[in-house]
């Protein structure tokens, strides 16, 4: 660990900045609103993720330039609140982390409910095209494709979203700002050609066992 005052950051070279933020445990003390802007920044540059809390006018235009503004809302100042993303309503820092996992549970929670729903395609397109490629009996009618969509669809799936945290959620790094997106690569391939295959080949076996 290190701590940094203020007087010595304005001696800092490119060297000096690498070696600094290369410790694992940082502490920057009585900085100037311009120093606390060029630590975002030099974080930003080495990829990280950058939050900023702060309450002061001092504190808005690394607030601004931060990944993450977070403002205080009984203390902060007004112009604190604008440049800030989030305002912490009771400036408990506790309450950071709280909305941290309650993000992340949320954007899991939205994955499994995308992944549930996109992995019905196959099971409803392969007995359609059976019908019109290989003349065999129609498997699913309109109606039932509109029950299945309906009923036995989407109550599973709004369900998802009331679904708890998992137990490695606060272990994770910051996702990626590009690769980390809520609609990847992986998830379509996941509900298209793995969970959609499944359900469309237990689907067809029921479906010939009854014909």
């Amino acid at each position: 660990a290190i701590v940094v005052h203020g007087e010595e950051i304005t001696r800092f070279d490119d060297t000096r900045w690498d070696t600094v933020l290369s410790k694992p445990e940082i502490v920057f003390a009585r900085t100037s609103p311009q120093q606390k802007l060029e630590i975002v920044e030099r974080f930003q540059q080495m990829g990280a993720i950058i939050a900023m809390t702060g309450d002061g006018v001092n504190d808005s235009p690394a607030l601004r330039r931060a990944d993450i503004g977070v403002g205080m809302g009984k203390n902060g100042s007004d112009v604190a609140r604008e440049a800030a993303d989030i305002i912490l309503l009771d400036d408990n820092f506790a309450s950071i982390v709280t909305g941290i996992k309650e993000g992340r549970t949320l954007f899991d929670n939205l994955k499994k409910t995308i992944a549930y729903t996109l992995a019905h395609l196959w099971p409803e397109i392969l007995p359609v095209c059976m019908t019109f490629l290989l003349g065999m009996p129609l498997g699913l009618s309109p109606l039932l494709v509109l029950c299945i969509d309906l009923y036995s669809e989407l109550p599973p799936a709004i369900s998802m979203a009331f679904e708890p945290a998992e137990l490695d959620i606060m272990l994770r790094g910051p996702r990626d700002p590009v690769k980390g997106r809520l609609m990847t690569y992986p998830l379509l391939a996941y509900a298209y050609l793995e969970a959609g295959f499944i359900e469309a080949g237990f689907c067809l076996l029921a479906y010939f066992m009854v014909f």
